[in-house]
């Protein structure tokens, strides 16, 4: 059993880590960070935005702090961007000061769950499978790296996975000794 004071969740676009994330968030009394949302709440401007005016360099780099800022809290569920495993120092300071979840998806489900988001920076042109594919094979030995848990949520809807996940961490994960159980649920 892991002793880690927050819960990350990894995994690329459309895996499930913020709807995932939000339920089980609530369901271990935890806070819910969005790195992302918390990104643009401390810049005022947009992923995409930033994109456009920083690059993916300018974006990885305020990724990169705003990360190491979060996990130096403790309690919360934090939602990483599918890139935040590219950068080491990152993997570093999830496997650090996190329980890291990876949450795995297909390409073809993540092309479903996708197909409305015009959003995404990185899913901009016209070859979404191409650019998921490309990106899965960069960031998956990554995920699997720094993943302490791996759960497939292919077929599975967000409360399916919330509960789901939830049974496997409390097994697997303590926070500073405390076990991590939903209230209500015997010891």
């Amino acid at each position: 059993m892991k002793t880690a004071p927050n819960l990350v969740l990894v995994g690329p676009m459309g895996a499930g880590k913020s709807s995932i994330g939000k339920r089980l968030a609530g369901r271990f009394g935890l806070a819910f960070v969005d790195a992302d949302r918390e990104i643009e709440r401390r810049t005022g401007a947009s992923v995409t935005t930033i994109f456009a005016c920083e690059g993916e360099p300018g974006f990885r780099a305020r990724e990169s702090a705003t990360l190491a800022d979060l996990l130096q809290g403790a309690d919360q569920v934090i939602a990483t961007g599918g890139g935040a495993v590219l950068d080491a120092d990152n993997r570093r300071h999830m496997r650090d000061r996190g329980f890291v979840v990876h949450l795995q998806v297909s390409l073809q489900r993540q092309l479903e769950r996708l197909a409305r988001d015009r959003t995404r920076p990185l899913l901009a042109g016209d070859d979404r499978e191409a650019v998921l594919q490309r990106l899965s094979a960069q960031r998956a030995p990554l995920y699997a790296e720094v993943a302490d848990l791996v759960l497939d949520t292919d077929r599975l809807f967000p409360p399916q996975a919330a509960l789901q996940l939830a049974r496997q961490l409390e097994a697997a994960w303590t926070r500073d000794g405390v076990v991590a159980r939903a209230p209500g649920n015997a010891a």
